[in-house]
């Protein structure tokens, strides 16, 4: 059953990932549809995670803080990245003093979701039996990966695009 459950995992890991990292061009996607596209991605992800977990009725009430943790990461991350994008379209110079400043700020917003990420997760955790513990970390690893390896896809898409000027 577990290898079940991991294979399935897998594919679906494998199948829905890259939507997730499909780049639409600007011209052709307003706000509106990218925003769209990242609250189904994060649902998607919400529902397999709980899948994944198949948690018992006394685990399902302590799972509300956990996706409620869960979305509003995954909406700071988009505020994060369209405001990014916005300041890469500045045409106004801007120092290192704020580029750092800006840089810190971003930083430690991310440690504070982060953090409360991770303690919406813990009753839920301390509560998993051995075997959600490990479809959990399975699952975690699974995600790490992708996002790793979308990582430096773009990385060297844009090396390409650096050449190819």
């Amino acid at each position: 059953m577990q290898k079940i459950m991991t294979a399935g995992l897998s594919a679906l890991f494998i199948s829905v990932s890259p939507l997730a990292y499909a780049q639409v061009p600007a011209a052709a996607a307003s706000m509106q549809d990218r925003t769209a596209d990242v609250k189904a991605f994060t649902e998607a992800r919400v529902e397999l995670v709980k899948l994944a977990l198949q948690l018992t009725p006394t685990q399902e009430k302590l799972w509300p803080p956990v996706e409620d943790a869960i979305r509003n990461r995954a909406n700071a991350r988009h505020v994060r990245l369209t405001a990014l994008a916005a300041r890469m379209n500045d045409e106004r110079e801007r120092s290192p003093i704020e580029i750092l400043r800006d840089r810190a700020d971003a930083l430690g917003q991310r440690s504070a979701n982060l953090r409360k990420l991770v303690d919406a997760w813990q009753p839920l955790y301390e509560t998993l039996d051995n075997r959600q513990k490990l479809r959990l970390r399975v699952a975690t690893v699974m995600v790490l990966r992708e996002m790793k390896d979308a990582v430096a896809s773009r990385f060297w898409e844009s090396e390409d695009e650096d050449e190819n000027e």
